[in-house]
């Protein structure tokens, strides 16, 4: 079967060429290939299943939905299943937090959602420029695009990416260097260069840049800065959020409370495509069909959505989330006795590895293994640890003694290739 793969698919694919497995089966934390190998699965979708695969909840509220015959494609028509998902957003997330936000439903994936929240943020200001931040990565469309860091990503666009100032995040400049300060001045002093931003745009953990935490202290005083100065300060929540950092905002530990907020990847709680800007209320100022698209309007999404939120109306959920979150920070800093430097926040974790291609090394050993889990950071420096958000104790520790046993495979094979 992978001949047909080779034969049609196109070169951009990515992830099939470091697990070249056919798969035909998913269960929680558990892929099975079509020979009947099981993976476990610390890769979740790229953080698009943090409720796993198939959870029995939301699927039963799938397949009820759709024997039913209840519409799937209706544009952004009203339809009971949206209805249902709003409330829930507005009484399970919003209301507890004392948060207030107008929900967009934008085109389904993360980088739309980005796309949506810079045109509010430009039409409510009447400014063009944004930051973004060193080793920030939000999307592949060309205005995302042009937050990104990463110099490969964005040499694919094949024109200039323009409107964007780049200031150093959290610890970019050493332990010892107040990067908030640094921003603050170049925001102020009219001889830095920089047109005034219509946006900061931000991940309070860079997933994709290779898992850099901001503390929760330089986030406030981001906000603070961007408060003072009239500018929108935009929380990318596309892979941090909905829980992979341990509460369903990763914000929420440092209070922040963002103008904007882009979600996706795992708000459709069951891999359907889905994305939402939430917007502050006074904000909301694109008129109809300023920022449109055909699947705004997918219901399957919106079903399995109001399911998984239904899921953190139970404290227990909350409660189990927390000592999964504690233990796998134990088996973190545990794995770093080998070498390397802890990462990440949450269930959103990896370890840091100076020597060139050593964390590629030890995906692939992994795979080997029977475990999935990929790489972070521009040079693919580190590690990355992602399960899902329900895995059981014991599948987690089998997983991260899976990865002890392939970064110490690495450890050994370079050793022996050095003598």
């Amino acid at each position: 079967m992978a001949t047909i793969f080779d034969e049609l698919e196109s070169n951009v694919r990515t992830y099939c060429r470091r697990f070249p497995a056919v798969f035909v089966k998913a269960r929680g934390h558990t892929l099975w290939d079509q020979e009947g190998r099981p993976y476990i699965d610390f890769l979740a979708g790229a953080g698009a299943l943090n409720y796993g695969h198939n959870h029995p909840a939301i699927k039963a509220a799938l397949l009820d939905y759709l024997a039913a015959d209840g519409p799937v494609h209706t544009m952004d028509l009203h339809t009971r299943a949206k209805a249902d998902l709003l409330h829930r957003i507005e009484d399970v997330v919003l209301r507890p937090r004392d948060l207030a936000y107008r929900i967009q439903f934008t085109g389904p994936t993360g980088a739309n959602a980005i796309e949506a929240a810079l045109k509010v943020a430009r039409r409510v200001t009447g400014r063009t420029n944004v930051v973004a931040f060193t080793n920030g990565f939000h999307g592949m469309s060309l205005g995302a695009l042009a937050l990104a860091g990463n110099l490969a990503k964005r040499a694919a666009a094949g024109l200039p990416l323009d409107r964007v100032t780049r200031l150093p995040y959290d610890g970019y400049l050493g332990p010892g260097v107040d990067t908030v300060h640094y921003l603050e001045r170049m925001l102020d002093d009219p001889g830095a260069g920089i047109d005034p931003p219509a946006a900061i745009v931000l991940e309070t953990v860079q997933g994709e840049g290779g898992l850099t935490v901001a503390r929760p202290q330089w986030l406030r005083r981001v906000e603070r800065s961007a408060r003072d100065r009239g500018i929108v300060l935009i929380v990318d929540d596309i892979q941090a959020g909905c829980g992979r950092t341990g509460s369903f905002f990763s914000f929420e530990e440092a209070g922040l409370r963002p103008d904007i907020v882009c979600l996706a990847k795992s708000i459709s709680g069951y891999g359907l495509p889905m994305a939402l800007t939430l917007i502050r209320p006074d904000l909301d100022l694109l008129g109809p069909g300023e920022h449109s698209g055909t699947f705004r309007g997918h219901n399957l999404a919106f079903v399995t959505a109001a399911a998984a939120i239904d899921l953190w109306s139970s404290p227990q959920f909350a409660a189990d989330l927390d000592k999964r979150c504690l233990l796998l920070a134990e088996r973190v800093r545990a794995l770093t006795v080998l070498g390397g430097e802890a990462r990440g926040r949450g269930m959103l974790r990896g370890v840091h590895f100076a020597e060139e291609s050593f964390a590629t090394a030890v995906s692939l050993a992994a795979f080997r293994r029977g475990l999935l889990l990929e790489t972070s950071g521009t040079a693919n420096q580190v590690v990355k640890i992602m399960p899902p958000l329900t895995i059981d104790d014991e599948a987690l520790h089998r997983g991260m003694d899976i990865l002890e046993e392939s970064v110490r495979e690495v450890i050994s094979t370079r050793k022996v290739g050095a003598q």
